[in-house]
């Protein structure tokens, strides 16, 4: 852990949507005499954020810090034990802040869903972190800690069972809530990086990409993040249909990159994918195969579009913009629940769950990305450090968090 500083936590894009959503979130989740400030590229902004989340943070302090100012982030990072930023794309704005916070020992979260960011953030990065003790752990939102933490508490419950190491293991997502203009961009940010350079291309397409050790990983055939099939063939407590999931290529890293970090306990033939609900209608096979269409035709139009100017000013005028989000309303009335079922190598069945309400992508990853920054800030966790993922960094201590937070984090046995 850093010494003893200034600020426990500070939240980096404290003004954007979501980075309102999470100061609101810390309000009323913080600990009693927590030292937190928020941080961005206006005073007035920041002021005017602080002033309307009430008594709760009328002590909170102000940082203003620009992404394209190395020097500001450096300071910021030297004020504070961890940094939590919702500042992206994380590719086009976030590898400065990762470096500040690797050689000033802080720790970090975010909220990327940009495989190529992680591994630039590794590559540029982790060896200062691990030298400084520098927790900085990617994905820290609906992406990834549901898929990452669902995999970790099976792990732990076939070790408790001593039934063996993991095998098939499918993750299926029942969601409501819509996908933000912050993701779009996201996505928008790595094409245009694939379109200037095609051998990154690579790096998407690797499920292993992220490993820490690519000569390790399991030896398992081919594994894609496409799908359409029946639920039932996953298992015979689903109905209807299941297709592609679209952050299933990042997701599936991830959980990756945790089994490597945490030395491939998941076991050498750990298979991994996850997949997304379609529904039981009638119409739910053609619904399936539209959605897993539909997902290959905008990712190859938009890397085709990001290629040249006139595409990408196309591109701005009907895409959402990042920074905007639903209603209150909306936002509250969504919902997510995460099914994953695991075989072992001894033939046992399990089934996670992980569920929480509210927007996946507004609400709930307002928590996930606060109990995040709090459990950096204040729990006892592993000694592990460099660029870590939710699993292999917190563990059990989130998944405490988030449970005593109000989701539903459980496994049984089948």
């Amino acid at each position: 852990m850093p010494q003893q500083r200034e600020f426990d936590l500070i939240l980096f894009g404290a003004t954007g949507f979501v980075g309102k959503l999470t100061a609101e979130y810390l309000c009323t989740a913080a600990p009693a005499g927590a030292k937190i400030a928020l941080a961005g590229r206006s005073a007035d902004k920041l002021a005017a954020v602080r002033a309307g989340l009430g008594p709760a943070a009328a002590d909170w302090g102000l940082v203003v810090a620009d992404s394209s100012d190395p020097a500001s982030l450096a300071a910021m990072a030297e004020r504070t034990t961890v940094v939590v930023t919702t500042v992206g794309p994380y590719l086009r704005y976030g590898l400065p802040l990762v470096g500040a916070c690797a050689a000033a020992g802080t720790h970090y979260a975010d909220l990327t869903g940009e495989p190529l960011f992680i591994h630039d953030a590794i590559e540029r990065h982790e060896q200062t972190a691990i030298d400084s003790g520098a927790k900085i752990v990617n994905s820290c939102g609906y992406d990834s800690i549901p898929s990452d933490l669902s995999v970790y508490e099976l792990y732990r419950a076939s070790v408790a069972d001593n039934t063996g190491e993991l095998e098939d293991t499918t993750l299926v997502a029942y969601f409501k809530g819509g996908m933000s203009g912050g993701t779009i961009d996201s996505g928008r940010a790595m094409m245009e990086d694939v379109a200037a350079d095609s051998s990154r291309g690579r790096i998407l397409a690797h499920p292993y990409s992220l490993s820490p050790d690519r000569s390790m990983d399991p030896d398992v055939g081919r594994q894609s993040d496409q799908a359409l099939a029946r639920a039932d063939s996953i298992d015979p407590s689903l109905h209807g249909w299941v297709t592609t999931f679209i952050m299933a290529s990042h997701n599936t890293k991830v959980v990756r990159r945790t089994n490597g970090l945490l030395g491939w306990v998941y076991g050498k033939q750990f298979r991994y994918r996850e997949v997304m609900n379609a529904g039981n209608s009638p119409a739910a096979p053609l619904v399936a195969a539209g959605i897993a269409g539909g997902i290959v035709a905008g990712m190859a139009s938009g890397a085709v579009l990001s290629r040249v100017a006139l595409g990408r000013k196309l591109l701005d005028r009907v895409l959402p913009k990042p920074g905007t989000g639903p209603s209150e309303q909306s936002r509250r009335s969504g919902w997510f629940t995460m099914k994953t079922f695991a075989r072992t190598s001894s033939g046992a069945k399990y089934q996670a769950t992980f569920a929480g309400t509210g927007d996946p992508g507004y609400q709930a990853t307002a928590v996930l990305l606060g109990q995040s920054g709090l459990c950096l800030a204040f729990d006892e966790l592993p000694e592990r450090a460099g660029v870590l993922t939710p699993a292999s960094a917190m563990g059990e201590a989130l998944t405490a968090r988030l449970r005593e937070a109000g989701m539903t984090i459980e496994v049984t046995r089948q």
